[in-house]
């Protein structure tokens, strides 16, 4: 595998300088990767295949100004931490979203350990920021968009990551009410490559998961979050929601490369909105 180009991969999230391996540096490396590389599934409707190899994740999200899903995102911040110092390995999830049985293994996450401690740290979940948790029965975070997110052991093995707001969102929307929903739950379980390769094989390819039904893009601002699922554009600021109707192919462009910074040609664009 090619040698990862750390200084393109800071350059890409905005950090000056790398920090160093403890919390502190943990937090910020997080905290700028979700701030500057958006969330979406554009490659599927696109008709291409999810690579979650780490040459062309890093092609993808870092040189050519794209995002990524769970497992490209998570790929990518995973293979940073390594150079950066830290003690990190991949787990699998099961997403709970509105979900009637037990779900599949469809999400990814990254698990540190700092001076002996546990940390949940997960680059690429398409909802609110959830800054580092500690691997702790009852740990609680906050959100930028108000959404509170808190850790629970449900069993023995099992955690689940639950989040406060509308069952229906990912986003801070309703989060006032403390409300809590599952988000994903989680074992410690080894996780090797071919496991995520087959996990994102399934997300990317069965026809009925979100991600081959939805076109689906999401973006963490500092104050905030904005969601864009097919041609519904809702943003989260300041405890305000708006949700408008993208109705032409020029708002549309605006709105992925304007508002979410994705790097798309003209055709690409064009595409995407008139299979929607």
């Amino acid at each position: 595998m090619a040698p990862f180009d750390l200084p393109a991969y800071l350059d890409r999230i905005d950090l000056p300088v790398a920090p160093a391996p403890d919390l502190g540096g943990l937090a910020a490396v997080h905290r700028a990767h979700r701030l500057a590389i958006p969330f979406e599934n554009l490659d599927i409707p696109l008709g291409r295949g999810i690579a979650i190899d780490g040459p062309s994740v890093f092609a993808k999200l870092v040189k050519r100004k794209r995002g990524g899903y769970c497992f490209e995102q998570n790929s990518l911040f995973l293979r940073a931490l390594h150079v950066l110092g830290f003690t990190a390995r991949p787990l699998l999830a099961r997403v709970w979203l509105l979900a009637t049985a037990t779900p599949p293994l469809t999400h990814t996450l990254n698990l540190v350990t700092i001076e002996g401690r546990e940390w949940i740290a997960d680059a690429g979940f398409g909802g609110s920021f959830s800054p580092p948790l500690p691997l702790e029965d009852g740990a609680q975070t906050l959100a930028p968009d108000g959404t509170a997110h808190r850790l629970i052991l449900r069993d023995e093995r099992t955690w689940m990551l639950e989040r406060a707001g509308d069952p229906g969102a990912t986003d801070g929307r309703s989060a006032a009410t403390r409300d809590w929903q599952a988000q994903y739950s989680f074992t410690l379980d080894p996780v090797e490559a071919i496991d995520l390769e087959l996990s994102n094989h399934w997300t990317a390819t069965r026809p009925d998961t979100r991600f081959t039904t939805l076109t689906i893009a999401s973006r963490v601002m500092a104050d905030g979050f904005i969601s864009l699922f097919d041609r519904q554009l809702s943003v989260h600021r300041n405890g305000q929601n708006d949700s408008r109707l993208i109705e032409t192919v020029a708002d549309y462009r605006e709105v992925l490369i304007g508002q979410f910074g994705l790097a798309l040609a003209d055709a690409e664009v064009e595409h995407l909105f008139h299979q929607l």
